[in-house]
Order: C-alpha cells, then sequence, then structure tokens
C-alpha cells in the first residue's frame, strides 16, 4: 500500500518526539534502593527525556512526565485470573518478563503494555505509595489495569488537555477542548495518567478529587474527570506519600556533612 505525504509526515514527527536524549545516570535518587523498596500498587513518576515528554513539562509545569503502575512479579500476584492474564498478554513476548518486577504503562506509539522496571534505571524517579489502600483493592486496581492491556496511546489527548489548560478566552472556539463532547476520545484509547487514576477511581480511592463543602450538609468528594489527570497530579495528591530514596541517603552513619562537595 502506497504511503501518503500525510501519513508520512506524521510517521516522521511521531519518530520525533520518541526521540530520547542520551541516557546518563539519574544521580537524583537510587535505582537499587527504589527496586528493593517498591510496592505492588505505588505509583512510579517518571521524568522523561524524550521530546513528548519536553512538551508534557511545559504544558503541566511538572518535571514528571510519566507514570507507570507497578504490579510486582507475576508470580506473587493472588488473583490465578489475573496471573493468567499477563500470561497470556506476555506469550508471545519476551519471556524474561514472566519472571520479572513489572509495570503497566501507556506509551506513545506501544499503548498500554507490561515493561520490566529496569527500562528506568536511568531516569530520575519518585515512587507515590496510596496511603491505606487495601491489600484487596491493590489487586483489584492491578486488575482494572492489566485489562486494559493492548489499548493504543491517545496523542491527541494531549493536545486537547493542553488547549483545557490554557484560558478559553485567549483561544479561538475552534481550537477549544473537546475533552468532554460526547465520544470525543475512543474508549480504546489512553494516556498514562489517565488510566492509572481510572484504575485508583474503580475501588473509590482518591487522587485530587473535588471537595464540596456547604452549609448545613457534610463534606463531599466528587471524582474529577480522569481524562484531566496529570503525572504530577499523584505527586500534588495529598493521599499519595511521596518516597524518595536519594543517592546519598542521610542516616546514623553518614549525615549531609559528608557530601562530596566540589570546592
Amino acid at each position: 500500500m502506497k504511503t501518503s505525504i500525510t501519513d508520512w509526515i506524521i510517521q516522521q514527527f511521531g519518530q520525533w518526539l520518541l526521540k530520547n536524549d542520551p541516557a546518563k545516570r539519574a544521580y537524583l535518587c537510587d535505582f537499587t534502593q527504589i527496586c528493593n523498596k517498591v510496592r505492588p500498587g505505588d505509583v512510579l513518576a517518571i521524568e522523561g527525556r524524550n521530546h513528548i515528554s519536553a512538551i508534557i513539562k511545559e504544558i503541566t509545569q511538572s518535571p514528571w512526565t510519566h507514570a507507570a503502575l507497578y504490579i510486582g512479579k507475576i508470580d506473587d500476584i493472588e488473583d490465578p485470573a489475573l496471573q493468567k492474564v499477563l500470561r497470556d498478554y506476555l506469550q508471545n513476548s519476551n519471556t524474561q518478563l514472566l519472571s520479572g518486577h513489572l509495570l503497566i504503562e501507556t506509551d506513545l506509539g506501544l499503548g498500554t503494555t507490561l515493561s520490566p522496571i529496569e527500562k528506568y534505571q536511568e531516569d530520575h524517579i519518585r515512587i507515590l505509595r496510596p496511603q491505606g489502600i487495601l491489600p484487596e483493592d491493590t489487586q483489584k486496581v492491578i486488575a482494572y489495569a492489566a485489562s486494559h492491556l493492548g489499548a493504543h496511546y491517545d496523542f491527541r489527548h494531549i493536545f486537547d488537555l493542553a488547549r483545557f489548560l490554557f484560558p478559553w478566552r485567549l483561544l479561538p472556539r475552534e481550537w477549544r477542548s473537546t475533552l468532554f463532547q460526547h465520544n470525543a476520545l475512543k474508549p480504546t484509547e489512553e494516556i498514562c495518567s489517565s488510566l492509572i487514576a481510572e484504575a485508583f477511581e474503580s475501588v473509590g480511592f482518591p487522587v485530587l478529587p473535588f471537595v464540596i463543602e456547604t452549609d448545613g450538609k457534610p463534606v463531599e468528594l466528587i471524582q474529577r474527570n480522569p481524562k484531566l489527570f496529570t503525572p504530577s497530579d499523584f505527586d500534588y495528591s495529598p493521599f499519595f506519600e511521596v518516597i524518595k530514596y536519594p543517592i546519598f541517603p542521610f542516616g546514623t552513619e553518614k549525615s549531609y556533612k559528608d557530601l562530596p562537595w566540589k570546592k
């Protein structure tokens, strides 16, 4: 089939967006410590290195450009049916993933997939842990995300989100966000943060809900549209504990006095 000039331009633009800057050691965090401490159900916030990450940084004014849900090893998952879903998904993939520490994430060009945590060993990472979530709900969150494996990445959503975040009056009407129009987004398409937000909202766990308080009535929470979430929202959420493992942790043996400052 002959490729049109439009398809060729889109393909070239997509390749440019996915091109990573050279990998370099992420000295802000200790990857080994992160791997030892991360738990199933944790959200990993990641500072990406490609061009789409630079766009997301500008839109959200945050270094966190990607979010992934840590699910642990397949053998450690309690539900046999969920184990089967994950194994079936990997049957034609790298068999090493079957015994590895896995993430569910949605990537541009790949859609919703399973990835090894080692994929981000050169990146700046932060663990965001849902506080007080029940073990059975953690499994349900993982199952919800796993049910979306194979969904496509919704690239158009990034620009819809950008248009929504900018002041409406500064944009022509035809440029304004279509996030809330009926069937504006296909149900088979996701972005990383919206899928994870949906997974937590499916068990009633809050990320950044609206808080409504009226005279004479108790406080009520209203769930936000999950399509409005960005990776940084899990960092801002008061319901997620921020866990950092810097490369120079302070303890009984070392303190800030021992840092290798360059004179």
